[in-house]
């Protein structure tokens, strides 16, 4: 395992809870979110400019949508919304007791399908969900979760990682690209020791099929290899990155949010640049984003 240079800083948003990073090729811009906050935001790389679209309720993650505007996992479900952030239409419900649930970390997946988990807010009753959102409505596919995340796909589509971060444990499963039905979990990487509170958050794959995650409270993204081989890190100037995203014009650019809220002063004169967004270059691209298909 080697360790590389460490993220930079590329603005310093000041989130509370930055998360779910999200390229538009067409627009060449970075938009990611900040949960506690309700925001969505749009960051442009070349003027710097950064601009929000405020929401009625907590937002976990976003995916482009075809044809313009998102969908979104906000606490009360699944939405779409326009592109100035307007609720257009609620897609489904969130299912479980939304006083200590939310939608947290999603992805589009290659055929166009929403796929977001939920976090249980009371960090012990392990009552979130992985579910796949598509024209049929939403369904269950991996539950007795404390807080789903990492969703991402190899390039080809055919496996599908999550996590349960308060659980440390990052996962894979076979996914069918043609039904968006998940198989055969399996255990790809656990984390966490005594001297180390890093856990898997929101992750992203390259296009050599390589995994990145953000280790919460590990201040650190590393990356590994299809067969589960940690083949690099990356510190970043925060304690809690939250999760990576590939963009810029080549998508060699490798984003990461970060959060703030509920650290300790200690930890903020450390970390000043916390809630900040961070980049790196990479030499592998990433992948551009599936965009959500409300018809599939």
């Amino acid at each position: 395992m080697v360790v590389r240079n460490t993220f930079e800083l590329v603005i310093a948003a000041q989130t509370d809870l930055g998360e779910c990073p999200l390229w538009s090729v067409d627009e060449q811009v970075l938009y990611f979110v900040d949960i506690k906050q309700s925001r969505i935001h749009r960051l442009d790389p070349a003027t710097n400019r950064l601009s929000a679209l405020f929401l009625p309720e907590e937002v976990g993650c976003i995916g482009l949508v075809k044809g313009g505007g998102f969908v979104a996992g906000l606490r009360s479900g699944i939405w779409l919304l326009s592109a100035k952030g307007e609720l257009i239409r609620k897609l489904a419900d969130n299912p479980e007791d939304q006083s200590i649930s939310r939608f947290n970390d999603g992805m589009v997946d290659p055929m166009g399908r929403f796929v977001a988990g939920t976090v249980d807010e009371t960090r012990e009753r392990g009552i979130a969900s992985l579910y796949r959102y598509d024209a049929r409505g939403l369904e269950k596919l991996a539950g007795g979760l404390l807080t789903s995340n990492g969703v991402a796909f190899s390039p080809d589509g055919k496996r599908l990682y999550h996590s349960d971060t308060l659980r440390y444990t990052l996962y894979t499963y076979d996914y069918d690209v043609t039904t968006g039905a998940a198989s055969n979990q399996q255990v790809f990487a656990r984390f966490g020791s005594d001297t180390d509170k890093g856990r898997p958050d929101g992750g992203a794959v390259d296009a050599e099929g390589c995994y990145w995650t953000a280790l919460f409270e590990g201040g650190r993204v590393q990356r590994y290899a299809p067969d589960g081989t940690l083949l690099a890190e990356y510190p970043v100037p925060a304690k809690c990155p939250t999760m990576v995203s590939f963009g810029g014009p080549d998508l060699k650019t490798l984003y990461c949010t970060s959060a703030r809220i509920g650290r300790s002063t200690e930890e903020l004169t450390e970390y000043p640049l916390s809630g900040g967004i961070f980049a790196l270059q990479t030499d592998v691209p990433g992948l551009p984003k599936p965009l959500f298909n409300p018809e599939i």
